[in-house]
């Protein structure tokens, strides 16, 4: 691979990708608005650009007909109306949004399943899915994403988690390296504005999966307090159906299940 990807916002999902592109042979560009962040991502490989802000002038600068595009920074209407418009420069390009879009609603949901944009934050982040989508991109709609360092394994290690009407709402989520693995077929062979949901193949009630964790992790379970006092992201009750994406890009998942995945986690933060 020869190519350039260009990773706008790159953070934890971000340099999971890059691992990808640059063991593949390409050259990856990374923005991030942390001097201290650009150290690390320097590390990784990635030829890194502090940007306090991103604009037109320095989006012009780095995509043009020869570049991939990865935007993973969160939401923000003055950014988006900038940045998101000249992805149609880029040779592909994808958009990491969040199944935040789906706001309240319950159940199964997978790529018909209508928005719900009650929320301030899922309007944000849906009108900047509308211009990712309008300049050519492919939308992904992630789970929780979490991995080594990340997530819900980290949270009851440290005590920091509570969990509500004894953990009967289902939660879906997504490890990292299968949202790169998916941000690089998108990027590779994509169909242009195209919206797909990622999440693993095990949507389980919270008290499953937290159960296991904390027998693995040797802690106490959570407390219990009323649903109303966790935050929004931690109040849905969503079976995600992801099929579509793997069915689409003939990929299967690496981690298809809580249980490969933090173990995955474990192994690589010695906690194994």
């Amino acid at each position: 691979m020869t190519e350039s990807l260009v990773i706008l916002g790159c953070g934890f999902t971000g340099i999971a990708a890059a691992r990808l592109w640059l063991h593949a042979g390409g050259r990856v560009v990374g923005t991030t608005r942390s001097v201290a962040r650009a150290e690390s991502l320097a590390r990784v490989g990635i030829d890194v650009r502090v940007l306090p802000r991103l604009d037109v002038d320095n989006g012009l600068s780095l995509i043009d007909e020869k570049t991939s595009v990865l935007v993973t920074y969160p939401p923000d209407a003055e950014t988006d109306q900038s940045i998101l418009p000249l992805l149609s420069r880029a040779r592909a390009a994808v958009y990491i949004s969040s199944t935040g879009v789906y706001g309240n609603a319950s159940g199964h949901i997978d790529e018909s399943t209508p928005v719900d944009l009650t929320e301030p934050r899922a309007a944000l982040r849906f009108s900047a899915e509308a211009l990712a989508l309008d300049a050519g991109a492919v939308v992904l709609r992630a789970a929780a994403i979490y991995g080594p360092g990340r997530g819900l394994h980290v949270r009851l290690a440290r005590g920091e988690h509570r969990i509500a009407e004894g953990g009967r709402s289902v939660v879906s989520r997504i490890h990292v390296e299968d949202l790169a693995r998916f941000c690089i077929a998108a990027l590779e062979r994509g169909p242009k504005r195209e919206v797909f949901v990622v999440a693993d193949d095990a949507p389980v009630p919270q008290a499953e999966v937290i159960t296991w964790l904390c027998e693995k992790l040797g802690v106490p379970l959570p407390a219990e307090i009323p649903r109303e006092q966790l935050p929004a992201t931690l109040q849905n009750d969503r079976r995600i159906n992801a099929r579509k994406i793997q069915r689409v890009f003939g990929l299967s998942l690496h981690f298809p299940t809580y249980r490969e995945g933090f173990t995955n986690c474990f192994e690589l933060e010695g906690r194994g």
